[in-house]
């Protein structure tokens, strides 16, 4: 059987139900760090922020002809978020506060305009910081002509989201992420659950104020965080954005009008491994921290059923692995960074 850890500790977990200050990186920022207070004010441990909740869910891109949406997308480039030059405010809240956090952001390639759809893992206490950033490996349907795709270098669990030991080491609680429906990719949860993951970020739009998902979307959303919970045997939580009437003004204002994104939406909560929804689901229009303590020694007793990483893997018969390269360096594609050699056909790295 996989390893557990061998101590236990109840944490509280919480969901961000909120809406951003649509296509205003520093006002949402701003609001992101609010939240992180009010979640230390309810002595929440780690709280997991919607999917690109910085600047916002590009909804746009659902909506209107491509050669409409030129200067819309050239706006959201700039205002999505350069990881190590404009997060130090929310590290700095985590660091004071003690609130790890998983935060959805449309990432953009220091130096360049390639963004991503990213998680960035940024954990509390004095010894926090950025753990990591999970990039999401298929952008869906049209969200491929505004982020490129990740690569497996970033499907990854962390350590030390959940706090320090009182020796200052990190505890071995591992936490990981993805994001909408990259939970229909199985193997890229799977490559989760070979890395013990304990803890299941989940990040999500509001996608049942889209056109064809209002009956839908939230019977998806509760089946995958459902899914993942059980077959990972790790608490989920899952964080989702609302559309409000900032956004939809923003839409029409900037592009013109539409009929195919509504007000509303989303789908919150916290999922224990055995199915039971802890706390949720919240939706609709409301700003609410989606808030419940877990006791993560309960992961030992249900490791005793199904250990996905361990007696239930049967890896003799089932064998996993997955690329772990990064694709992406500097911020260009790797080969980019490479000048093709003649001999043998070999390439000569770029000195």
């Amino acid at each position: 059987m996989a390893s557990q850890p061998s101590f236990s500790t109840k944490i509280k977990l919480a969901a961000a139900h909120s809406a951003p200050v649509y296509m205003s990186k520093s006002a949402t920022l701003a609001k992101a760090i609010n939240l992180i207070h009010a979640a230390a004010r309810d002595g929440v441990s780690m709280l997991v922020f919607p999917e690109t909740y910085v600047p916002g869910y590009p909804y746009f891109i659902e909506c209107y002809p491509p050669l409409k949406q030129v200067a819309a997308l050239a706006k959201y480039a700039e205002e999505s978020v350069v990881v190590d030059e404009d997060l130090d405010g929310v590290v700095e809240a985590c660091r004071t506060t003690g609130v790890s956090v998983v935060l959805g952001v449309s990432e953009r390639m220091k130096g360049g305009y390639t963004c991503f759809n990213s998680q960035v893992f940024v954990a509390g206490g004095r010894g926090g910081g950025i753990k990591g950033t999970h990039r999401k490996l298929q952008p869906t349907y049209v969200e491929r002509i505004i982020w490129a795709q990740g690569d497996g270098s970033t499907l990854k669990t962390w350590k030390g989201m959940l706090g320090p030991e009182a020796d200052g080491k990190e505890k071995s609680w591992n936490v990981g992420g993805l994001a909408c429906w990259e939970h229909t990719m199985l193997l890229a949860r799977q490559a989760l659950i070979t890395q013990q993951e304990h803890v299941h970020a989940a990040a999500w739009p509001a996608l049942s104020t889209m056109a064809g998902f209002e009956e839908s979307a939230d019977s998806q959303i509760e089946a995958l965080m459902k899914c993942h919970a059980l077959t990972a045997q790790c608490f989920v939580v899952a964080a989702s954005n609302y559309v409000d009437e900032t956004c939809l003004e923003w839409m029409k204002e900037n592009i013109g009008e539409q009929g195919f994104v509504k007000r509303g939406g989303g789908w919150s909560a916290v999922i224990h491994p055995f199915c039971n929804v802890l706390a949720g689901p919240v939706t609709g229009e409301k700003e609410e921290l989606v808030t419940a303590e877990v006791d993560l020694k309960d992961l030992g007793m249900v490791k005793i059923w199904v250990d996905a990483d361990g007696h239930y893997s049967r890896p003799e018969i089932l064998p996993f692995v997955w690329d772990k390269e990064a694709y992406w360096e500097a911020g260009k594609k790797k080969h980019e960074l490479r000048v093709s050699g003649v001999k043998g056909g070999e390439k000569a790295e770029k000195a």
